[in-house]
């Protein structure tokens, strides 16, 4: 057993103990209750899982799966879950866009490719890319999440109407 304190959502918790090998999944959902994160193939191939881990020091965000990942592993860290993008009650414009474009079917995956397709958007702010880029951006960024309702089309639709609707924010 190992105590642990982590952020999420902006929200402190912890120290709470944990099994060493308890999977940040199982933390998530059956720990804390938080079940939008999903548990597709339990092996980081579906990446349904995934959530977002923030740099402490602000340089930036990347995605990382629960399903094979130990909780004992974000021991420390700041993450964000899929409950953590609506803000005061309010959809992000990616989850609306996501809603709008009607980019989910089952739902499943969903969790998964809007942490993805938000920490692609930070990317973007950074490191704008030209408008010719954006779909090769989009592909590359959305790479490997599987939608087993293959509504694909649907999520880069949503993910280039909000770049496009801030055009000045994420293209050169």
């Amino acid at each position: 057993m190992t105590a642990i304190s982590l952020v999420i959502n902006d929200v402190p918790h912890g120290p709470i103990e944990v099994r060493d090998d308890l999977s940040m999944n199982d933390f998530l959902r059956e720990v804390l209750g938080m079940t939008g994160t999903k548990f597709g193939c339990g092996v980081s191939q579906c990446l349904s899982c995934v959530v977002i881990v923030d740099e402490p020091d602000g340089g930036g965000s990347s995605t990382s799966p629960t399903c094979i990942t130990t909780a004992v592993s974000f021991n420390g860290k700041q993450i964000r879950t899929v409950e953590g993008h609506a803000k005061a009650g309010q959809l992000s414009a990616l989850q609306k866009a996501f809603i709008a474009h009607y980019a989910f079917q089952c739902g499943y995956c969903t969790a998964g490719f809007l942490n993805e397709a938000q920490v692609f958007l930070e990317r973007l702010e950074a490191a704008p890319v030209p408008r010719a880029g954006l779909e090769q951006a989009i592909i590359e960024a959305l790479d490997g999440h599987l939608c087993r309702c293959s509504g694909y089309v649907r999520y880069h639709q949503a993910v280039r109407d909000v770049v496009l609707a801030e055009p000045a924010r994420y293209l050169l």
